[in-house]
């Protein structure tokens, strides 16, 4: 059992967990790590609070006697050994760390005669602040420091933790109609524009380590024109110990082993991805202003460099990897994929003075640039929940979290070459959820990640498919199916 405090790691999957307190509405503390069975935390960047779960099987009535009602708070602090960096921790200590909240039980059951199994559900103090709290202000300027106000005023979220933040490059004056904070973050999030960077759109999450206001650009680059440095490399493939002992030893080893994996998405859907208007969208912008309208076309294959993406997020690289073969013609009518600019058409209104300035309702920026800027914005987030999908369960690591890059090695299957790792499905994946989940022996890790390109870009050439040539064969069934003559047999 993993329970002693140690510095050293005995084996991939080791793990720190001294205590797990609850403290209940009387101010009674109680370490239930004795009785905890199994310990879940859940992150993802598509979520805005963390939650987790504790089960417990109780055999002295702790429900009974603390009078467990969902009002308790829960504190411990989760690491890998060796780990000496707070951020590399899971740290929800009342010394040092935030505590979870929680807010309710459920699965209660009898296991045997002397013993009660439930589920303790808790959340972050974020994430409960924000069932509380209401949102009713206009704030003017730059949309991060919006966010950032929300995120720490006393009267709103009110947090104390560590946030990480990708200043913006618009500003716009907004008003918050008396929302919950984590809606009026997620409707400033949708308007942000990345100062470095020309993606669109923010992600607003929280892991383990803090609070992320941020775009997928920066996820994948620094500074929008650098490649962020992988957080951690994973295989699935027999690895010869003894060939790489002098670089790796049997605990990084096993880190770095998959145990399982499988693919959601094994690449773009392409049916789906034709009808949200990933590869071409038209907008027509119509300003309410000056009564006027504007059409434009959004082209993945021409703006695929605009934007950073998992495997080519340098702009000095000079391959695109697109997530389809953008470049190949895909119908008789020798156009590419990107060409169907009606494949969606969208009606997006702007203004401009609605705040006595002469920007667009839409982003804070010339109002010209809306139409265009949401089809990118849309395109992006097609491209990253509706692309390459993939899960794995690993070795628990306290140091990782949502948001992280990292890579991913797959052989390829190719009899001819055994030693080839896939081209297109190996490469670098943000983790975009994960589950944390420890019980009496190890720690291990179910990650949810995602790409937006490949690792290597598909080949193109000029083949154009042969047309068919063939007429119609139209057919009017009442003219084929004439009647019998009265009276015929």
């Amino acid at each position: 059992m993993a329970n002693q405090h140690k510095r050293t790691i005995e084996f991939a999957g080791d793990y720190n967990l001294d205590n797990v307190f609850l403290h209940n509405h009387m101010g009674e503390t109680t370490d239930i790590k004795r009785v905890m069975v199994e310990l879940n935390i859940y992150e993802s960047i598509y979520s805005n609070g963390l939650t987790g779960s504790i089960v417990v099987g109780d055999a002295q009535n702790l429900i009974g006697k603390l009078q467990i009602n969902g009002t308790e708070r829960i504190s411990f602090k989760l690491s890998t050994p060796g780990t000496e960096n707070q951020r590399d921790m899971v740290d929800a200590s009342v010394e040092t760390g935030h505590p979870f909240h929680i807010y309710k039980i459920t699965d209660r059951r009898q296991l045997n005669s002397n013993t009660l199994l439930y589920t303790l559900h808790f959340a972050s103090r974020e994430f409960m602040r924000n069932l509380r709290t209401k949102v009713s202000q206009a704030y003017n300027g730059r949309l991060d420091l919006s966010v950032m106000d929300i995120l720490t005023d006393e009267n709103y979220l009110d947090s104390k933790k560590q946030i990480s933040f990708e200043p913006c490059g618009n500003s716009d004056k907004i008003v918050i109609p008396n929302l919950r904070p984590y809606d009026a973050i997620n409707m400033i999030a949708k308007r942000s524009l990345p100062e470095k960077s020309n993606g669109v759109g923010y992600y607003f999450y929280e892991t383990t380590k803090g609070i992320y206001f941020r775009s997928w650009d920066n996820m994948v680059s620094v500074r929008g024109s650098y490649d962020r440095p992988v957080k951690q490399e994973f295989y699935y493939m027999p690895m010869n110990i003894d060939r790489i002992a002098a670089k790796y030893n049997k605990i990084q080893h096993d880190y770095q082993s998959v145990e399982s994996y499988r693919f959601l998405n094994n690449f773009h859907d392409v049916a789906a991805n034709t009808v949200l208007g990933t590869y071409a969208h038209n907008v027509i912008t119509y300003n309410i202003f000056n009564k006027s309208y504007k059409k434009s076309d959004y082209n993945y294959e021409y703006e695929f460099a605009n934007s950073k993406h998992t495997d080519v997020a340098n702009e000095k690289s000079n391959r695109e990897r697109y997530a389809i073969a953008a470049s190949s013609f895909v119908d008789q009518d020798d156009k590419k994929i990107s060409d169907y600019k009606e494949s969606r058409v969208s009606l997006q209104p702007t203004t401009q003075f609605l705040h006595n300035e002469e920007k667009g309702a839409g982003y804070g920026i010339d109002v010209l640039q809306d139409g265009i800027k949401h089809a990118q914005g849309e395109s992006q987030v097609n491209q990253v929940t509706n692309g390459t999908v993939l899960t794995m369960v690993v070795k628990g690591q306290s140091y990782l979290e949502a948001g992280d890059l990292i890579k991913f090695n797959m052989l390829s299957n190719d009899p001819s070459n055994p030693t080839m790792l896939d081209p297109q499905y190996s490469g670098k994946y943000i983790i975009t959820k994960i589950r944390h989940q420890v019980n009496d022996k190890k720690y291990t890790m179910a990650l949810e990640c995602a790409k937006d390109s490949v690792k290597s870009g598909f080949s193109s050439s000029d083949f154009r498919i042969q047309r068919n040539n063939n007429v119609p064969d139209l057919r009017n069934t009442y003219s084929a199916e004439e009647p019998e003559p009265y009276g015929s047999s």
